[in-house]
């Protein structure tokens, strides 16, 4: 009962924080065709090696609901890009000092930022016919990442960004 608690608390907190997704794909695929895939043997994906097993167990796992399989002799390979990057600091106080008198006036302002800059994710993963030679779909996501959240928000963070990229895959025709 106590691990349903923590689950649905952690998808409560990662529901908060927004993740945009952009999508684009071949419109002559046939996305029929494609019902195994394998992940390139080479690929580096800029997460650490515990991120990157949550996030493939996670792709695994909303791959396998959709009635995809993964294969040595796949159909189409995935290919997994990210890139961490801040946010420009939004928020300021401003301190001002002025003064004035017989139709003379004058003043300064200065900003000063509050808090630290938010740190977002960018995924980018990418669905490869590797013997045509041709990327025929493509999902970026963007969210914000904390580096000091705990393993369970990790995993629950990296299930709800691929469950939001896959939800659009096969793309509807």
């Amino acid at each position: 009962m106590g691990f349903l608690k923590l689950t649905i608390l952690a998808l409560l907190i990662v529901a908060c924080a927004p993740i945009r997704v952009n999508y684009d794909y071949d419109k002559i695929t046939n996305f029929d065709a494609y019902k195994t895939y394998q992940y390139y043997g080479d690929m580096e994906t800029g997460l650490n090696d515990l991120d990157t097993k949550r996030l493939l167990n996670a792709i695994d796992a909303t791959m396998e609901e959709k009635g995809f399989r993964i294969s040595e002799t796949p159909d189409f390979y995935i290919d997994i890009k990210t890139q961490e990057f801040k946010e420009p600091q939004r928020q300021s106080v401003g301190v001002g000092l002025g003064g004035g008198g017989r139709n003379i006036g004058g003043g300064i302002t200065i900003g000063l930022p509050i808090g630290q800059a938010d740190i977002n994710r960018q995924i980018t993963i990418e669905f490869v016919d590797e013997a045509k030679k041709q990327l025929f779909w493509q999902a970026i996501s963007e969210s914000s990442f904390n580096p000091k959240t705990t393993p369970e928000k990790r995993e629950a963070k990296l299930q709800a960004i691929s469950n939001k990229v896959l939800s659009k895959y096969p793309p509807k025709k």
